[in-house]
């Protein structure tokens, strides 16, 4: 297998396991706790969710698939609800779901070339890269978010060694 071919692999596996712990956080949230926010410069999981939907939709499915770029990155940040756990999970994984169909199918040459992504320029290995490593980011947030809200521990990990 190339390195690409492991690279986007990879890439692909990581942006499904964390869409997977956004959604478990999502189901144990009630509509309140995901549009909750602690005080006015702080995003609600929900605004979290809709950013990466946004994020991905623009790098991935728009910079490097080619279709039309139609996000509004303002509207992510001002919702302050309307959306249930299933619906705001159901757009992520869409979005996931387009992304990861043009990353299967990128080429080395998709991979070393330059795009014009967000005002930047950035090779085709920087924008797979900086999407999986913001979507982590935010990603750690809405699980932190989600664990004060239900002081549940989440069991992504497993049972702790004694």
């Amino acid at each position: 297998m190339s390195v690409e071919a492991l690279f986007l692999d990879a890439s692909v596996a990581k942006l499904n396991q964390l869409t997977d712990r956004i959604a478990v956080c999502l189901g144990k949230l009630s509509v309140d706790q995901i549009w909750a926010r602690g005080h006015e410069n702080e995003n609600a999981v929900g605004n979290l969710v809709l950013h990466l939907d946004g994020n991905v939709r623009q790098w991935i499915v728009h910079g490097l698939g080619g279709k039309p770029d139609i996000r509004v990155r303002d509207t992510e940040f001002a919702a302050q609800g309307g959306l249930t756990a299933e619906e705001l999970a159901a757009r992520l994984r869409k979005t996931i779901g387009e992304a990861t169909a043009v990353l299967a199918g990128l080429t080395t040459d998709q991979l070393t070339q330059n795009h014009e992504i967000q005002t930047r320029t950035v090779s085709g290995v920087v924008a797979v890269l900086s999407v999986v490593e913001h979507f982590a980011q935010h990603t750690g947030q809405i699980v932190y978010a989600t664990k004060n809200m239900t002081h549940e521990d989440l069991a992504f990990f497993g049972p702790r060694p004694r």
